[in-house]
């Protein structure tokens, strides 16, 4: 007796049986539980989703090549200057060890580029420099909307004892304060928690519970400050001068913080309909605040972030020190978010900021070096451009709010 010959597989069955891994992994299937689910019913769903999953257009890259002569006002800029502060930055960022990032950057690349530039002259023209830059990189633009802010190291009253109009400590770093390089569970998007003796994590006390003297008692005032809305400022630049009644200059830098995640009160302002949002700065934001005092101290709290911070025996004409390590360089250093790009790494930046007389718009195309970070410095195109010191600085820095196309240098894989 002849045996019945099996009916053929029906076309859509044979193509759902030959998916590749790719769309299995989509679906989270194995491919035996895929050859059990074709000889159902259900492979023409399978099938739809897998054609539909084929349709979806892949992520965009975080940046694309150009060439230099793309770039807004690339010629036209002070390339030794540039090139200054990214030989600042290089043994610092050499030494580094460096974490995937969303822009690649192939580790012995950057080497090379840190040693050709330590081989230049000292004090290289600008010829030399531009033509470092381009044999040594390669261009990408930031495919994602570029936008800058500005910071600057504040200057401020404080005392080292507290008294009389001294009354607001900055607090160094408590010796239970632990890095995260990725929280978890509770503590999912902190970047800093408490260590105890047995090891155990939780979030650290934040700017309510500290400014309510969960830290009192351990020593760990630094300085005391005249004014609760100055101290605030100082935690959101991340570093200080304070002006000793002496006459003497106490550097203050960055050293941890609590760990929680920031929150812009100047938006909860806006939100409010306190202050109208073209109209937010800096400025306008310490104004407010010093001129609602009962309602400042709650409206801060908000902001559960809260910064601790370290001594810097600094000459008076330095930087403060950046999270790269080094000296920040005033129009040359910016801050970036560094799961994107790493330190080190040269950054053109074109837009038209209020720079010009009375806080006109003016152009602003500059190389700079990613010396920094902040805990607002999210994102591939964002930058916040470190102005400089004291008070001049802070008007500026108060008003960059701006759009901008984002350029980053990529050390060439071929030296």
């Amino acid at each position: 007796m002849r045996r019945p010959v099996a009916p053929a597989a029906a076309p859509a069955a044979v193509l759902c049986q030959s998916l590749p891994r790719r769309f299995l992994r989509l679906l989270c299937l194995p491919r035996r539980s895929l050859t059990r689910l074709c000889s159902t019913r259900l492979y023409s769903t399978l099938l739809g989703l897998a054609l539909l999953a084929a349709l979806m257009p892949a992520a965009p890259a975080a940046a694309e090549p150009v060439r230099f002569s793309d770039i807004p006002g690339w010629a036209a800029d002070d390339h030794a200057a540039a090139l200054a502060a990214f030989r600042a930055g290089c043994p610092a960022a050499v030494g580094r060890k460096r974490a995937k990032t969303a822009i690649a950057v192939d580790t012995a690349a950057f080497r090379r580029a840190c040693a050709a530039a330590a081989a230049l002259p000292a004090s290289p023209d600008a010829a030399i420099a531009r033509r470092f830059f381009e044999t040594a990189f390669t261009p990408v633009r930031v495919t994602t909307d570029g936008f800058l802010t500005g910071y600057f190291e504040p200057e401020v009253a404080g005392s080292l004892a507290p008294g009389g109009p001294y009354r607001t400590p900055l607090y160094r770093r408590p010796s239970d304060l632990v890095d995260l390089k990725q929280g978890t569970g509770a503590l999912a998007g902190f970047s800093h928690a408490r260590r105890d003796a047995a090891g155990r994590l939780s979030a650290f006390d934040d700017r309510a519970a500290i400014e309510a003297g969960a830290l009192s008692g351990q020593g760990l005032e630094l300085v005391w400050l005249a004014d609760p809305v100055d101290a605030f400022f100082v935690h959101v630049q991340g570093s200080a001068r304070v002006r000793l009644p002496d006459g003497r200059i106490l550097r203050v830098g960055y050293d941890g913080k609590t760990g929680h995640p920031y929150t812009a009160i100047g938006r909860i302002l806006i939100d409010r309909g306190e202050i109208a949002r073209e109209e937010m700065t800096a400025e306008r934001l310490a104004a407010w605040l010093k001129a609602h005092p009962d309602e400042a101290g709650a409206l801060m709290a908000q902001n559960r972030s809260f910064v601790f911070f370290r001594p810097l025996d600094r000459p008076a004409g330095e930087g403060p020190v950046g999270a790269l390590g080094v000296p920040l360089v005033a129009g040359r250093s910016l801050a970036v978010d560094p799961s994107v790009q790493p330190y080190g790494l040269p950054v053109f930046v074109s837009a038209e900021l209020p720079i010009g007389p009375g806080g006109a718009l003016a152009p602003f195309r500059r190389l700079m070096a990613a010396h920094d970070t902040g805990s607002a410095i999210k994102g591939a195109g964002r930058g916040d451009i470190f102005v400089g010191a004291g008070d001049a600085a802070g008007a500026v820095a108060g008003r960059l709010r701006h759009p901008a196309e984002v350029f980053v240098l990529v050390p060439r894989d071929g030296g």
